[in-house]
């Protein structure tokens, strides 16, 4: 006959809430190895020519409307 160990129900959704961080944080990881591939891949270069010194912000010219109007709900 084997030993079976019953945890508590506060201590089950404390551990089912810190398996969920583990795999947040397993995923967040993993992006940003993914991105910080892809920038390596791009090379140096991409990066300083994109924004070069004195370079104007490109989005700019996209400026989003004052919020004078308020929001329905």
């Amino acid at each position: 006959m084997t030993n079976r160990v019953s945890y508590a129900p506060q201590d089950f959704q404390k551990m089912c809430k810190q398996a969920e961080r583990d795999h947040e944080t397993k995923k967040l990881v993993f992006l940003m190895d993914r991105v910080k591939r892809q920038i390596a891949e791009r090379g140096p270069k991409a990066e300083v020519s994109r924004m070069g010194p004195g370079a104007v912000n490109s989005d700019s010219s996209l400026r989003l409307p004052s919020r004078s109007v308020p929001l329905e709900r």
